[in-house]
């Protein structure tokens, strides 16, 4: 540990902003206009998310002032909103001046804010509420989230981040289903019973930010993260539940180098009353991930992680914490059964309103067993393949997205709860796990500033597990439980299908204050006609200094 606070000691070069949150909307913002430029962003790496505030003010304050290309109103009214979302690193914001009862709102869109000379502190309210209806129950779905978010900054060196938010929701039945299953709610940690249908959990999420050098960054708290440029990661996706991380990253030239360390739950017996009993075993994890621009315009990424643990143990290897070295050398010189994951992501971005990008993802892979094409169960991997196309036929603002993602049976699985690549009981990747495979396809379209309208499909082929019988769709499972050794193939098991669509309307009234109109269809298909199901949810909502809460599967 003396390493990790030796970056802390140094005399700091650089103002160290805290990140903006994790929102799909708000980062394909940043695609959209990194794409229209022609040429990838000097500020930061689109691969590895979140993104710094002061990274995104400075692009926004380029492409206002100097892009080259044409900007729509609707475009103009988009920078100028991450302009203000991150005012405080940009002389160009447009904040208010006139301040409500003196002391709220004296700089929007901050509710309450300090500004001296060696710190600065902003406080904003957090509220998300949706209600509705469904067909498929007589119950009610909604949501009733109520919190503070938190950011201060300390001689210009330090960036401080927390989110707090208390929450009551009863959910679709399709993902009541899911919580019952995997006993976790996604994307949380504790939670309980409330009432006959709903749950009730506290979320919390914090983390200091330090820049160590000019190019060094040091963040340390409790978070999730996003690798690639989809809307799925086959790496290392934000659906599960944060997670105690110690985050190392360096930006030099056309690199960006990221070590990230984390200590992660397994799965564990569960109360009859809600969540995981404190016995959830502790795992480690470590990972690193390269993205290189290989030219302005393509770009490709390498990335390495190990699950370790047992039950003897809390999880952390030293020999792990090495930020440079092969961890599947580390792995064999030590003789461990560790788990092991590697591979790469890439995008490439031509003519100014396409980007192609993909994933690989290998967990074991044999080549003699992939030539005899004899569906060996080893082979564990994971694909996917994508495509954006901004301003769809020369239509301004408007945006569409294809996306395929495939993954073998077993990928992410393990001999044991201390090393499969899941935390708290959700998967760190894809939340359908693994033997599936899916496509996605989402168009948005902002007819002006303050309207947005999003339309998504997804249809997901997938194989389930009979009782008692492991086919390597469930990651949760040893994968010495497996059915066979050989004729594995996508979708074994109990064949099953989901198709969704949803829309959405929102209208922003003011900054980061959205009203919004979701409606959902879902259907599910399978070979045991009492899996199957079919539903219509409709619901309305108020989202207020909050990402939404998306549960695509």
């Amino acid at each position: 540990m003396l390493t990790v606070f030796g970056f802390l000691s140094p005399a700091l070069l650089l103002a160290q902003s805290v990140w903006a949150p994790q929102d799909p909307g708000y980062y394909h913002l940043l695609d959209r206009y990194e794409l229209r430029q022609g040429s990838f962003s000097s500020t930061f790496f689109t691969s590895f998310k979140p993104i710094g505030r002061q990274a995104i003010a400075r692009f926004a304050e380029e492409q206002l002032a100097s892009a080259d290309y044409d900007l729509s109103r609707a475009d103009r009214f988009n920078l100028q909103y991450l302009l203000n979302d991150n005012w405080e690193w940009t002389e160009a914001a447009e904040v208010a001046q006139k301040p409500l009862l003196k002391y709220f709102y004296r700089a929007s869109p901050d509710f309450l804010h300090v500004e001296k000379e060696d710190f600065q502190l902003h406080v904003n309210p957090v509220l998300h509420l949706m209600a509705g209806i469904e067909s498929e129950s007589e119950v009610r779905p909604y949501l009733n989230t109520r919190g503070v978010e938190l950011s201060a900054t300390i001689d210009d060196r330090v960036g401080i981040y927390t989110f707090l938010a208390e929450n009551q929701a009863v959910f679709p039945v399709y993902v009541r289903e899911n919580i019952r299953e995997r006993r976790a709610v996604p994307g949380e940690a504790f939670w309980k019973n409330f009432k006959e249908n709903g749950v009730d959990f506290f979320s919390a999420r914090a983390y200091v930010s330090v820049r160590a050098t000019e190019h060094i960054g040091v963040q340390f708290g409790q978070d999730r993260f996003f690798i690639g440029n989809g809307v799925r990661s086959l790496v290392l996706s934000d659906y599960g539940n944060s997670y105690p991380f110690l985050k190392v990253q360096t930006k030099v030239w056309r690199f960006n180098y990221t070590n990230l360390f984390a200590q992660l739950r397994g799965d564990a017996p569960a109360s009859t009353g809600g969540s995981l009993n404190q016995g959830a075993p502790k795992k480690f994890m470590a990972l690193h991930h390269l993205s290189f621009n290989i030219t302005d315009d393509f770009n490709i990424g390498l990335f390495e992680a190990i699950i370790s643990g047992d039950s003897t143990s809390n999880g952390i290897e030293l020999e792990y914490l090495n930020p440079v070295i092969f961890y599947r050398a580390v792995e064999q010189y030590g003789g461990s059964e560790d788990n092991a994951l590697l591979g790469m992501d890439a995008k490439w971005n031509f003519l100014r309103h396409f980007q192609l990008y993909g994933q690989l993802v290998l967990d074991e892979f044999l080549l003699s067993a992939y030539r005899q094409n004899n569906g060996w169960w080893g082979n564990k991997w994971a694909l996917q393949l994508g495509g954006k196309y901004v301003d769809v036929l020369g239509l301004p603002n408007l945006d569409l997205q294809l996306e395929w993602n495939r993954v073998r049976p077993f990928t992410y699985a393990h001999k044991t709860d201390y090393t499969n690549y899941t935390h708290y009981s959700q998967p760190l990747a894809h939340p359908l796990g693994a033997n599936f495979d899916e496509k996605l396809a989402i168009l948005r379209y902002q007819p002006a500033g303050r309207w947005l309208m999003t339309g998504r499909l997804m249809q997901a082929d997938y194989g389930r597990d009979p009782a008692g019988v492991n086919f390597g769709g469930n990651i949760f499972k040893s994968y010495i439980t497996r059915e066979q050794d050989t004729g594995n193939t996508i979708g074994q098991g109990i064949a099953t299908k989901v198709q969704r669509a949803d829309f959405v309307l929102s209208y922003m009234p003011a900054h980061r204050l959205f009203l919004e109109l979701h409606q959902t269809f879902r259907q599910q298909e399978s070979a045991l006609p009492e899996e199957g199901s079919s539903s219509s949810i409709t619901m309305l909502g108020l989202r207020w200094n909050i990402a939404p809460r998306d549960y695509l599967f």
